[in-house]
């Protein structure tokens, strides 16, 4: 399959992106390059080869969640810019009239 220049302008279209001279030629190298690589792909026999799903055997491997506390409520306000007794103070960022 070769890729066209109408084939790039029109991939370019449905991406809302534009190419111009040397990038329209560059993009449509790398297409064929593209192309070409799924064209040896498919000369592979993949008869009787199930289907990958996922890349791991492994289900829901997380981290125990440990709750801890790395500095106190003090320290977090401590370099605070401005702060109202327990809390942090920031300007105003909602707008009530909108």
């Amino acid at each position: 399959m070769k890729i066209t220049e109408e084939k790039v302008r029109a991939l370019a279209q449905l991406a809302r992106l534009e190419f111009e001279g040397e990038a329209l030629e560059q993009i449509s190298t790398d297409l064929d390059n593209i192309v070409a690589m799924c064209e040896q792909l498919n000369a592979l026999d993949t008869e009787g080869v199930e289907p990958l799903i996922y890349m791991t055997d492994a289900v829901n491997v997380l981290r125990e969640d440990v709750v801890h506390q790395d500095i106190s409520h003090e320290e977090a306000l401590r370099n605070a810019p401005a702060r109202d007794s327990d809390y942090f103070r920031v300007p105003k960022v909602i707008d009530q009239n909108k």
